[in-house]
């Protein structure tokens, strides 16, 4: 059954600081009192360990608690609740009472080596940042919500590679190294889920490694170089097309000139030259008929 945080029972501790300071010295008084009645000193004695115990115990429930900080209560065994309040508070002296910080924490996940959703093997490793809002789940649901949260966030990483792929010209795909604001809230959701079991929540997650594995890193350089050479020769015929289609339309609707079914097909060959060749092209002045 999950544990839930809720508020224990607590009190400023100044009156109760006064008081155990006060009874600690007023110990000394009953002892002094034996002088004037030696003949019946047990009863001073006792008087003076009872006020000087009083003041310990209220002393021993006297803690101090910085901002961001917490104390979960136990008494015997059993949760009595958690004090975020900062300042001086007292509390019962007899739980004992376990530190719980709930300021941001951070670390760098291991870089893992996984196969993307392609099957190519990719490092990659993220940074975590996360807190604890849930102080009972924290300490008594998991045994070291530290040590959950990192291996939990390692294992959401892994998770995410291996349903994304390392790179993808389709703008559509969600890729690690495209898309990388998208990847980092789908990081942090992932996280954050499976991290809520130990009463954490993810502040902000990001990827602060990304590579192909050594082994492939060359040859899928160079796999990257073609496609991007392929995505940019496609978006240029593309264009030339539209360019050569929109030449014919205007010419066709000016009147300039009449072109039959060769004339246009000699025209349409130049043009897809002179737009998609690499090197500049070199006029020829035509000063006859094509017949």
């Amino acid at each position: 059954m999950a544990m839930k945080e809720r508020d224990a029972i607590s009190m400023s501790g100044w009156l109760a600081l006064l008081l155990g300071l006060g009874c600690l010295g007023g110990a000394i008084y009953p002892l002094t009192m034996i002088r004037q009645h030696p003949l019946d000193p047990a009863m001073y004695i006792l008087a003076a360990a009872a006020i000087f115990i009083t003041g310990i115990i209220l002393l021993a429930g006297c803690l101090v608690i910085g901002p961001n900080e917490s104390r979960v209560l136990t008494f015997f065994g059993r949760y009595t609740g958690s004090v975020k309040t900062s300042g001086l508070r007292w509390v019962n002296p007899f739980t004992s009472k376990r530190e719980v910080s709930l300021r941001a924490r951070n670390f760098e996940s291991a870089k893992i080596k996984v196969n993307d959703i392609d099957g190519n093997p990719i490092e990659i490793g993220a940074v975590i940042v996360w807190r604890v809002v849930d102080t009972a789940q924290a300490m008594f649901d998991v045994e070291s919500f530290g040590a959950y949260v990192q291996i939990q966030a390692e294992s959401a990483v892994r998770n995410l590679a291996m349903h994304h792929p390392y790179d993808s010209h389709d703008e559509n795909k969600v890729s690690l190294r495209g898309h990388s604001e998208v990847v980092a809230e789908l990081l942090r959701q992932e996280v954050d889920k499976r991290i809520r079991a130990a009463g954490c929540e993810v502040v902000d997650a990001r990827i602060a490694h990304l590579a192909y594995a050594p082994e492939i890193a060359q040859a899928m350089l160079q796999r990257q170089q073609a496609g991007a050479i392929i995505a940019a020769r496609t978006l240029i015929v593309e264009g030339a097309v539209s360019m050569v289609e929109m030449a014919l339309e205007q010419l066709a609707k000016r009147g300039i000139v009449e072109l039959d079914t060769e004339r246009k097909a000699a025209m349409v060959s130049n043009l897809l030259v002179v737009l998609c060749g690499e090197r500049s092209t070199q006029p020829v002045v035509n000063a006859g008929s094509l017949y």
